[in-house]
């Protein structure tokens, strides 16, 4: 398959670019519509650092799923949208991704689809996770999460992890980008904290839906916290 996945970070400074973003969230579907080539899309907020389910009013993220790499070119060197997402924020990353695998649904379905491309020389390994929590499990999931995810911050395989979602408290992602599966694995399996989460999803059954996805991170485009997190596939 030639189907690519990008995701985009904006990180905005100033009320009235922050409240310009903010309202991009309604406003910037019509364009997204009408992108050639881009089978469907996210648009979402974030969390503040440390998994906080409040947001973060400077950061948002677009995530895009395109059916090749030609049509998603184009929409970043030429669309009026980016180019106005440009002028408003002070900060921007793309991460051009291939899907290894993903299980789960996304507003209903599994939009990703297996890469046939993957490059076996390439360690590098993003992580997307995204799941619906039941409305009254909502207090039990947020008070246990951020404790879960602790052992992040002590992973030195860790690139770079953001909290998103497209709605605040129920609705939330994860993205995390890692140097490769083994430090991964560590996180996943090697912490006590993960896994007594893992115990609790099963426990509580609080996901209404759930989505779990592995990508292989091929191209890297653009600056965040002053520098491109990811300076070996860049291009």
């Amino acid at each position: 398959m030639s189907q690519i996945t990008t995701i985009t970070f904006f990180r905005y400074s100033g009320f009235s670019n922050k409240l310009w973003a903010f309202g991009m969230m309604q406003f910037a579907h019509k364009a997204l519509k009408k992108s050639l080539g881009l089978q469907t899309y996210k648009l979402m907020g974030s969390g503040k650092e440390g998994f906080n389910p409040f947001p973060d009013w400077s950061v948002y993220a677009l995530l895009q799923i395109w059916e090749d790499e030609a049509a998603a070119n184009t929409f970043f060197e030429h669309s009026n949208l980016m180019k106005r997402y440009r002028h408003k924020s002070c900060e921007r990353w793309t991460l051009f991704m291939k899907n290894i695998k993903a299980d789960g649904k996304w507003a209903g379905s599994n939009p990703f689809e297996k890469s046939t491309s993957l490059d076996g020389q390439n360690p590098y390994i993003a992580v997307i996770t995204r799941a619906t929590i039941k409305p009254k499990l909502f207090f039990k999931f947020w008070r246990y999460v951020p404790v879960s995810q602790q052992p992040l911050s002590r992973n030195k395989g860790l690139v770079y992890t953001k909290g998103i979602g497209e709605v605040p408290f129920l609705q939330m992602a994860t993205f995390s980008l890692w140097q490769n599966t083994e430090s991964l694995m560590s996180f996943a399996y090697k912490s006590k904290e993960h896994q007594v989460a893992i115990k609790k999803t099963r426990a509580l059954d609080w996901y209404k839906e759930e989505l779990f996805s592995r990508f292989q991170p091929y191209r890297s485009i653009g600056k965040w916290q002053g520098k491109n997190p990811l300076p070996m596939v860049s291009s």
